[in-house]
C-alpha cells in the first residue's frame, strides 16, 4: 500500500499563511511549543477539561471544535481532519490556508525529499512532475523552515523539483543550512544539469563544502539530437555535458540517470561507453523504468515498451560499467522483468508514498527483494511477463532500498 501524504479539514480563522510544525499528541513544555503542531485525535469529553493551546504553532484537530475555541484559541488550526492515523509524531506537516494538511517530512522514511520548485528548463517526454510557471519567495522560506525542523538523524534527504537550480542562490543557502542543521543527513539533488555549465555555479556549490552531498543528472543518449528530444529543449546535451563536467572539476560528486524507455533503450550500451571514456569521475550510473505518471501518460504511445524487450540492451550496459569499476544500479523495475544476473543491481527504489504490488506478487518468492510497482502504473501493469517467482535463487545479491526521487 501506498502511504498517506495529505488530509483535508477546515482552516481556522487565524491560518492565513502556510504553517510548518513538527506533529505531537502529547502537551509540550512551554519553551518547545513554538515548533509543534498539537495533534487532537479524539473530541473533548462534555465537562472536561480543555487542553492548552497557547504558544503552538498550530493545532490539528479530527473533529471539529467548539466555535469558541476555534475563534479563541489564538494559535492557527485546522479542524475536522480525517484521517490522522497516517501521522506519527515529529513528522514534519504543513497547514495551508485552505484546511490542506501535508505531510513533508516522515520519520523514519527513507524517501524524504524537498519539493525545491515546479518551475524547469526542460521539459521532458517523461516528465512526472510537468513544470509550472511559479513564484518560489515564499517556498523558499518554507525549504529552509523544514531544515530547522527534520530530526538530525536523519540519514538522507532528496531535494527534487522541477529543476531545483532555477532557485540559483536559493538553492546554494538550502545547501548551505542542511550542512548546518542536518550534518549527518546526506544530501541528493535531482538536477538536470544545465546551469551547471556555468562554471562558477558549479564553484560555489562545491565551496560550500557538504560533507555528503549528490547530484543525480540525467543524460538520455550518447548523441546531442536524441537527448535534446527527450528533454524537448536545443542545446540542452551540450549544455548539460559540460554542467557534469563542471561539477567533476570541482570534485562534487555525481551520479548520471538514464530513464529507459522507447526512445532511449536502443543506444544503452554506448551510453554506457560515453560515459565512462567522458566522466571518469562519476560516483554511480542508473538505469531506470518508466513512471507511467505525468508527461509520459499523453506521450505513453511514443515512450512505452515493455522492460522484457530491452532486458538484453539493459544487460549490456550494466555490465560493460560494471566491469570497469563503475557504480551501477537498476531502479523502478520489478525483478520478474529483470534477468537474474542483474538482480545484484536491483534497488527497491520506489517512494513508498507511491508504491504498490499487483495481487500477482503475493505469491513470489521474493516479494520481500522486489521492488514492485508505481501505483500510477496499476491496475494494469502492461507487460505479460509479470509472474511470481516460484523459489528464491541461491544467490540473490543485494537488493538495497534507494530513493529514486
Amino acid at each position: 500500500m501506498s502511504v498517506r501524504l495529505t488530509a483535508h479539514g477546515t482552516a481556522g480563522p487565524g491560518l492565513h499563511e502556510t504553517v510548518l510544525g513538527k506533529v505531537c499528541r502529547m502537551a509540550q513544555p512551554a519553551e518547545r511549543r513554538g515548533n509543534y503542531l498539537l495533534l487532537l485525535d479524539e473530541p473533548f469529553a462534555p465537562g472536561g477539561p480543555k487542553p492548552d493551546l497557547s504558544g503552538y504553532a498550530g493545532v490539528v484537530a479530527g473533529f471539529g471544535l467548539p466555535a469558541t475555541l476555534r475563534a479563541s484559541c489564538g494559535v492557527p488550526l485546522v479542524d475536522g481532519v480525517t484521517p490522522l492515523d497516517h501521522l506519527r509524531d515529529e513528522d514534519v506537516v504543513a497547514l495551508h490556508p485552505n484546511g490542506l494538511v501535508r505531510t513533508h517530512f516522515r520519520v523514519g522514511s527513507a524517501h524524504n525529499f524537498l519539493f525545491a520548485t515546479a518551475r524547469c528548463n526542460s521539459y521532458c517526454l517523461m516528465c512526472s512532475q510537468p513544470p509550472q510557471r511559479a513564484d518560489d519567495t515564499a517556498r523558499l522560506r518554507e525549504h529552509l523552515r523544514l531544515l530547522e525542523l527534520i530530526d538530525p538523524a536523519t540519514e538522507q534527504l532528496g531535494i527534487t523539483g522541477g529543476e531545483p537550480t532555477l532557485l540559483k542562490d536559493g538553492l546554494l543557502l538550502i545547501v548551505r543550512r542542511a550542512k548546518e542543521q542536518l550534518p549527518g543527513t546526506a544530501l541528493h539533488i535531482l538536477s538536470n544539469g544545465r546551469l551547471f555549465y556555468y562554471g562558477s555555479f558549479a564553484r560555489e556549490l562545491a565551496a560550500i563544502g557538504h560533507p555528503d552531498l549528490m547530484i543525480g543528472v540525467p543524460l538520455y543518449s550518447p548523441l546531442d539530437a536524441e537527448h535534446d528530444y527527450v528533454v524537448q529543449e536545443a542545446g540542452a546535451f551540450d549544455q548539460t555535458v559540460v554542467g557534469l563536467q563542471n561539477l567533476g572539476r570541482f570534485g562534487v560528486p555525481v551520479e548520471i540517470r538514464v530513464v529507459v524507455h522507447r526512445q532511449t533503450f536502443s543506444r544503452l550500451r554506448e551510453l554506457g561507453e560515453f560515459i565512462y571514456r567522458n566522466f571518469a569521475f562519476v560516483a554511480q550510473v542508473v538505469f531506470m523504468g518508466l513512471e507511467r505518471t505525468g508527461f509520459a501518460v499523453s506521450n505513453f504511445a511514443d515512450l512505452w515498451i515493455d522492460p522484457w524487450e530491452y532486458r538484453k540492451e539493459l544487460g549490456a550496459a550494466t555490465t560493460f560499467l560494471a566491469l570497469r569499476g563503475v557504480e551501477v544500479g537498476i531502479y523502478n523495475l520489478p525483478l520478474c522483468l529483470v534477468p537474474q544476473e542483474l538482480w545484484r543491481f536491483c534497488r527497491r527504489s520506489i517512494s513508498d508514498w507511491k508504491n504498490e504490488y499487483l495481487p500477482v506478487c503475493e505469491t513470489c518468492a521474493v516479494r520481500r527483494l522486489c521492488g514492485g510497482f508505481f501505483s500510477s502504473a496499476l491496475p494494469r501493469a502492461l507487460s505479460q511477463h509479470i509472474l511470481p517467482i516460484v523459489s528464491e535463487p541461491m544467490s540473490v545479491g543485494a537488493v538495497q532500498t534507494r530513493s529514486a526521487g
